[in-house]
C-alpha cells in the first residue's frame, strides 16, 4: 500500500507541476489579449484573390457561402470564387455553378480529405493564365463578413504572408454544444490569437477564413494533408521563419455541431491530427526555439501538443482526487510529512484558484467581445462539461493518431448572410 501511495503521490506531483506551469504560461499570454488595437487605417484595394471553397456533399449550404462571397465589399475584378467539389455524390457542383462560382470537380477515393483537395486545387490555380496575389480558404458551411477581403488586403499590405481571420459562429444559441463551441472560439480569438498578435508572435491557422500569399505557397509548398492541415501548415510557416498575422475584423461565421456526438467525433479528428503533427513537428520547433532563441517557435511547439496537455490536466486531476481520498483514510505520521503535504496542497490549491479565476475571467472576455447574453451565460454554466470531455477525446486522438480516415460533419440547414445581423 505504501508503494502504491508513493507512486500516486509522485505521479501527481510531476503532472501537477507541469499543469501548473502550462496554466500560468497561457494565463499570462491571455492578459495581452485584453487590449485590442483597432487598425482603422484605410488601405486601397491592391491585392487580387482566389477564394477557394472546399466542399464535400454540401448542396444545402454551398450556395450560401458563394452568395456571401459575392457580396464582399471589395472590387469584383480583384477576386474570383472557386469551389472544389471533392468526391461529391450530390448536387454540390451544380448548386455552386448556379451561383456563378468556378467549379472544379475532383474524384480521388485514395487521397481523401480537405488537405489533399486543397493541394490539388492550388496546382490548378498556379497553372491558370490569370495570376493571384493571394489565395483565401473557406469551408462550405461558412459565411463571410462583407469586410473580409478589405481586412486581408490591409494585413497583406503590411507585409504578412499568411493571415488568419476571426472565427465566429453562425449558430451559437442552437444548443449547449454550439454555445460551448462558440464560447471556446470567441475566447480563443481574444485571449490567444489577439494576444499573440499583440506580443508579435505567430497566431494559429484555424482551418478556414485565412489567406496565403501565392508566392510563399509556391515557395514552401502546401504538403499539409493530415487531419489538421491548418496546424501542419502553421508549423511549416513558423519553421520557415514566417509568422501568421491576425485580422480581428476579417470575420468568418462557421457552423458548429449541434450534438455532443457530432462534436465528439469532430474533436477526436482534431486531436488525431494534433497528435500526428506534434509527433513530426514538436521537436523541430523546440530545437528552433533553442537554437534561434525563438519565442514564436516555442509557443507554436506548445500549441502543437494540446492533446498531451489535455491528458496531463486530466491525469493531474484524477491522481489529485485519489491522493486526497487516501489522505482521508490515513493519519499524518509526522510533522515533516505534514509540512510536505501542505506544500503540495498549496500547489493544488493554487491550480484550483487559477481554474476558478479562469471561469470568472472568460465571461469578462465575452463581454469585451460583445458576445455575452442571458442564453450564452446559461450555456457557460454547462461549459465545464464540454471542457471535461477533452480528456477522453484527447486520449482517443493520441491512440488513433495514425488513422487518416476523414470524418465529415454533415450540415443540414441553410443560413443566409443577411440572417446574421452583425454581418450587415
Amino acid at each position: 500500500m505504501s508503494i502504491f501511495k508513493d507512486i500516486i503521490h509522485g505521479t501527481s506531483s510531476v503532472f501537477t507541476c507541469i499543469v501548473y506551469f502550462i496554466t500560468i504560461y497561457y494565463l499570462c499570454i491571455s492578459f495581452f489579449g485584453i487590449l485590442r488595437k483597432k487598425n482603422e487605417r484605410v488601405v486601397e484595394p491592391r491585392k487580387n484573390f482566389a477564394l477557394i471553397v472546399a466542399a464535400h456533399n454540401e448542396e444545402i449550404v454551398i450556395g450560401d457561402i458563394v452568395e456571401s462571397l459575392k457580396k464582399l465589399d471589395y472590387p469584383k475584378e480583384l477576386y474570383d470564387i472557386f469551389v472544389i467539389a471533392d468526391n461529391c455524390t450530390d448536387k454540390t457542383a451544380e448548386k455552386a455553378r448556379e451561383k456563378n462560382a468556378i467549379v472544379y470537380e475532383r474524384t480521388n477515393k485514395e487521397k481523401r480529405g480537405k488537405g489533399y483537395a486543397l493541394e490539388w486545387m492550388f496546382d490548378k490555380i498556379f497553372k491558370l493564365h490569370k495570376k493571384y496575389d493571394a489565395i483565401a480558404i473557406f469551408d462550405a458551411d461558412n459565411l463571410a463578413h462583407k469586410n473580409f477581403l478589405k481586412e486581408m488586403n490591409k494585413k497583406l499590405c503590411e507585409g504578412f504572408k499568411v493571415v488568419q481571420g476571426y472565427l465566429d459562429s453562425k449558430n451559437p444559441e442552437d444548443t449547449w454544444i454550439t454555445g460551448s463551441y462558440s464560447i471556446s472560439f470567441w475566447s480563443n480569438n481574444r485571449m490567444f490569437q489577439n494576444a499573440r498578435n499583440n506580443l508579435g508572435l505567430s497566431t494559429q491557422l484555424g482551418g478556414t477564413g485565412f489567406c496565403v500569399d501565392t508566392e510563399i505557397l509556391k515557395k514552401l509548398g502546401w504538403g499539409a494533408t493530415c487531419l489538421t492541415e491548418d496546424l501542419e501548415f502553421t508549423c511549416k510557416i513558423v519553421l520557415s521563419g514566417y509568422k501568421v498575422g491576425w485580422a480581428h475584423d476579417a470575420i468568418i461565421y462557421d457552423e458548429k455541431p449541434l450534438t455532443l456526438s457530432q462534436s465528439w467525433w469532430q474533436r477526436k479528428r482534431w486531436m488525431q491530427g494534433f497528435a500526428d503533427v506534434a509527433s513530426r513537428y514538436f521537436f523541430k520547433l523546440l530545437k528552433k526555439s533553442i537554437v534561434n532563441f525563438s519565442f514564436t517557435a516555442l509557443d507554436c511547439a506548445l500549441y502543437s501538443i494540446q492533446p498531451i496537455v489535455a491528458i496531463l490536466i486530466g491525469i493531474s486531476a484524477v491522481t489529485g482526487i485519489i491522493q486526497y481520498c487516501m489522505k482521508g483514510l490515513n493519519l499524518i505520521n509526522n510533522f515533516n510529512t505534514f509540512i510536505y503535504s501542505v506544500n503540495f496542497d498549496l500547489l493544488h490549491i493554487t491550480i484550483a484558484l487559477l481554474a476558478i479565476f479562469q471561469f470568472i475571467y472568460t465571461p469578462f472576455i465575452l463581454v469585451l467581445e460583445k458576445k455575452l447574453n442571458k442564453k450564452i451565460f446559461w450555456y457557460y454554466i454547462l461549459y465545464p462539461i464540454y471542457a471535461i470531455t477533452w480528456f477522453p477525446i484527447s486520449i482517443q486522438g493520441i491512440i488513433d493518431r495514425n488513422k487518416k480516415e476523414w470524418s465529415h460533419t454533415a450540415h443540414t440547414r441553410s443560413v443566409k448572410i443577411n440572417d446574421l445581423d452583425k454581418a450587415n
